[in-house]
């Protein structure tokens, strides 16, 4: 089953994904909650409701994309880790050592956007990178999951682009500040449940204009779900929503031979087998100050 969030008429709220129409969940069962994170609270009765849903209300092109998941309560996100990525920062850098555990950090959620929407380019930095992903959506509430069971505790798999301002995340210890910059989590275009696609085993490519930037498989994480699964839930408690983005192959900007940052006007594609694509085109950040 995919799932959607889509806006229409000033109303956003989710719907099943069937090719390119959309049953209105909203309209096919008027109980069932309007918000994904909700949605996923309500459990496995909910996800039965919606498969059962009937009734064709829209096409793709009469509504809006949002991303499926608007404000989880956590975005956790791994660093390095794919093998060849790893490589590229340590050629750079020797002196980093190989993790032995993932390396966690958190993305703010107000820097999620839609599939489609625009990626912010600010004025305080030129340095604008791409980061194609996997992200994992949380359905339960969990704690101290053990490998073997991981799986239980994932609604399904999305696409995500972690775009990353590069000065402002090296400039400090953490990189919570360079990686959580409005606009600069597109994720989508759906919910895609795990009896639909296995996602530990995925092809995806990014493409900056139409140029190949990153590509690899999801089955070359050096933590796969489920020990990212089970090493965070350790710790902490995962709710349905949390969103886990798994890492990045090689092939980002920081690395390459000029470092070719994103300038505006580019078009940056996230495309993964089997999830579909998100596609963002970068503009000048049109946001002024904003109180209240």
């Amino acid at each position: 089953m995919r799932l959607i969030t889509f806006t229409q008429d000033g109303s956003t709220r989710i719907g099943r994904l069937n090719g390119d129409e959309i049953t209105d969940l909203s309209q096919s069962n008027p109980e069932l909650p309007t918000d994904l994170v909700a949605f996923l609270e309500a459990g496995d009765a909910a996800m039965d409701a919606a498969r059962a849903a009937d009734g064709k209300h829209y096409s793709l092109s009469d509504v809006k994309l949002e991303s499926p998941v608007l404000r989880p309560s956590k975005m956790l996100a791994v660093a390095l880790n794919y093998r060849d990525h790893l490589e590229e920062v340590q050629e750079a850098r020797p002196e980093f050592p190989t993790p032995t555990v993932p390396i966690l950090f958190t993305k703010q959620n107000t820097s999620i956007n839609g599939p489609y929407d625009p990626i912010y380019l600010p004025k305080e930095s030129e340095q604008l990178d791409y980061e194609a992903e996997l992200a994992i959506v949380i359905g339960k509430r969990a704690r101290r999951v053990p490998k073997e069971r991981a799986m239980e505790v994932v609604a399904g798999s999305t696409i995500n682009n972690d775009v990353t301002i590069r000065d402002w995340q090296l400039a400090s210890p953490t990189m919570t500040i360079g990686k959580s910059w409005d606009s600069h989590c597109p994720l989508g275009p759906s919910l895609v449940t795990l009896d639909e696609v296995d996602p530990t085993n995925l092809e995806f490519t990014c493409t900056v204009n139409g140029e190949v930037r990153q590509q690899s498989n999801t089955s070359n994480l050096i933590f796969d779900i489920p020990t990212l699964i089970e090493h965070v839930s350790t710790a902490l408690t995962l709710m349905p929503g949390d969103v886990i983005l798994t890492g990045t192959t090689s092939g980002v900007a920081l690395w390459m031979p000029g470092q070719p940052w994103l300038k505006e006007g580019d078009k940056v594609r996230v495309e993964m087998d089997q999830l579909g694509a998100i596609e963002n085109e970068v503009v000048a950040d049109p946001v002024g100050t904003i109180i209240g």
